[in-house]
C-alpha cells in the first residue's frame, strides 16, 4: 500500500458499508494497518450488523444504527486492548459487516438417485431439484464456524457445502416420511416443511437459516 492509501486511510473516520453485489454475506472494512479513529463513526445500515475483532478475538456487534466509536460503547474490545482510562487515537481492529438480508434464488439437485423401497413398486430410484434461501441469523456465529478472516465471503462459499446438507437431508426425510412414490407429486409441501424442520437443527452452529 503506497503513502498517499496510508494518509487517505488515516482521513477516513466513517466506516460503513454500501453493499453493491447480490451475493456478498461478509465484507471487512478495508482501512490501513487495521487502524480506526477515536471517536469514528459507524454507520450499520437495515439488513446489517458489523463486528469488530481483536487480534483474532470477537470483540463488540453492532446493530442496524449509528455510532461513534469510544470506550463505552466498545466494553468488550477496551477489555481486550486492555483500556482502563480511554484510548489512544488510532487504534487497530478489524471491523467485518455481515449481511442479514435473505439470499433468494439457489438451487439445488441430487447428483445420483435417492434409493427408496416403495410399497407398490419395490426399490425405486428417485431424483429431486429445488431452490433454496438463505440468511445469517446470528452474525458472531456466521463469522467464527463459517466466514473466518476472508476480506469477502459470498454465498458461493458456502454453496456447495448446503446443497450436500439439503440432499442427504431430503433423503432422510424422504424414507421417514413412507409417501408413496404415486403420491409424492401431491406432497411436495409437506416434503419441504420436513427438510426445512431438519435443518433447524443444523442452523445454530452455522449461524444461518434455510429455507426450501
Amino acid at each position: 500500500m503506497g503513502l498517499w492509501d496510508k494518509i487517505t486511510g488515516q482521513l477516513i473516520d466513517i466506516i460503513e458499508w454500501i453493499d453493491e453485489t447480490k451475493d456478498t454475506m461478509v465484507w471487512r472494512f478495508p482501512r490501513y494497518e487495521n487502524e480506526i479513529k477515536n471517536g469514528a463513526k459507524l454507520i450499520v445500515r437495515e439488513s446489517q450488523v458489523a463486528a469488530f475483532i481483536k487480534e483474532g478475538q470477537l470483540a463488540d456487534v453492532f446493530n442496524p444504527g449509528t455510532y461513534t466509536l469510544e470506550t463505552r460503547n466498545l466494553p468488550i474490545l477496551s477489555t481486550l486492548a486492555g483500556w482502563k482510562y480511554g484510548f489512544n487515537s488510532p487504534f487497530k481492529a478489524e471491523c467485518y459487516f455481515v449481511s442479514t438480508r435473505v439470499f433468494t434464488g439457489y438451487k439445488w439437485g441430487t447428483k445420483n438417485p435417492i434409493m427408496m423401497r416403495d410399497a407398490e413398486f419395490g426399490p425405486v430410484r428417485l431424483r429431486a431439484f429445488g431452490t433454496f434461501a438463505i440468511k445469517v441469523s446470528d452474525a458472531p456465529a456466521f463469522i467464527k464456524n463459517i466466514a473466518g478472516t476472508n476480506s469477502r465471503f459470498t454465498v458461493d462459499g458456502i454453496g456447495d457445502q448446503l446443497r450436500d446438507m439439503l440432499v442427504a437431508r431430503f433423503a432422510d426425510v424422504l424414507g421417514q416420511s413412507k409417501i408413496p412414490v404415486l403420491d409424492l407429486a401431491g406432497n411436495q409441501d409437506q416434503l419441504g416443511k420436513y427438510v426445512t424442520d431438519k435443518f433447524k437443527m443444523i442452523s445454530p452452529p452455522l449461524g444461518c437459516r434455510l429455507s426450501t
